[in-house]
């Protein structure tokens, strides 16, 4: 079953999913992704302080689980 992230997802819970989308996070202008916010933000949230589109980010995401669960990537 492929994982999918939703914009309520704590950022820390997000790592949890799948750490290898914290590059993906940090070419967003998500420099942070360590920072003790993380522990209790949610993406959404997350993207609006960095005022990043948080519909952009999540379909990145979203899109690299789905290639990583069909063995693309």
């Amino acid at each position: 079953m492929a994982k999918t992230v939703t914009k309520d997802m704590i950022i820390a819970d997000l790592l949890k999913v799948d750490e290898a989308v914290v590059p993906i996070l940090m070419a967003s202008g998500m420099g942070c992704v360590g920072c003790p916010s993380a522990q209790g933000e949610s993406l959404e949230e997350a993207c609006f302080v960095h005022g990043i589109d948080v519909e952009q980010v999540l379909g990145q995401i979203n899109e690299y689980l789905a290639m990583k669960e069909k063995g693309e990537v």
